[in-house]
């Protein structure tokens, strides 16, 4: 998958230098998955001197599987579904709650066919801070494929990451 990313050398130096921030910070990762099948954590993964900055991966595909680990309410996904900013926000949070992290990544979205052909490409990501605030993005990157949705979606969620983090401490 990454090497399908138009330069996989910038991607990995970004997620580098994430993790090298939560590393400085004595902090440590979580991510949530749906759309992206757990491409994040794999970038996170391979990174190495930096495995102490990860604690755990959740990819929660079907709506069972969020409810089960993230402790989603299963209220929130018949009324707002899956691929909504409400269950970006509880996934996130749900993987600080049910981990060691002290940040949380979720996403959740459209990668291939979506419900209505507007939704094609719609990604909902959310950052979660233990003890702080819970953010969301929305972006909608239209029916570009499965493959293009998800690398969009991973430089998005760095995005967010190094927005959060700013500068090392």
């Amino acid at each position: 998958m990454l090497n399908d990313l138009s330069s996989t050398t910038e991607v990995e130096a970004r997620a580098t230098a994430v993790m090298r921030n939560l590393t400085d910070r004595n902090w440590c990762i979580s991510t949530a998955e749906s759309c992206t099948g757990g491409l994040v954590a794999a970038l996170f993964t391979d990174i190495e001197g930096c495995s102490h900055a990860f604690d755990r991966g959740f990819v929660v595909y079907s709506e069972e599987a969020k409810v089960a680990l993230l402790g989603v309410d299963p209220k929130l996904l018949e009324e707002k579904g899956a691929v909504s900013k409400e269950v970006a926000l509880a996934m996130a949070e749900g993987a600080v709650m049910r981990s060691n992290a002290d940040i949380a990544v979720a996403v959740t979205g459209f990668a291939g066919e979506a419900d209505t052909e507007e939704n094609a490409g719609l990604v909902h990501m959310a950052l979660c801070r233990r003890g702080g605030s819970t953010v969301h993005q929305a972006k909608n990157w239209g029916a570009q494929g499965r493959d293009k949705v998800r690398q969009l979606s991973l430089l998005a969620l760095l995005e967010m990451l190094e927005g959060a983090l700013g500068r090392k401490p």
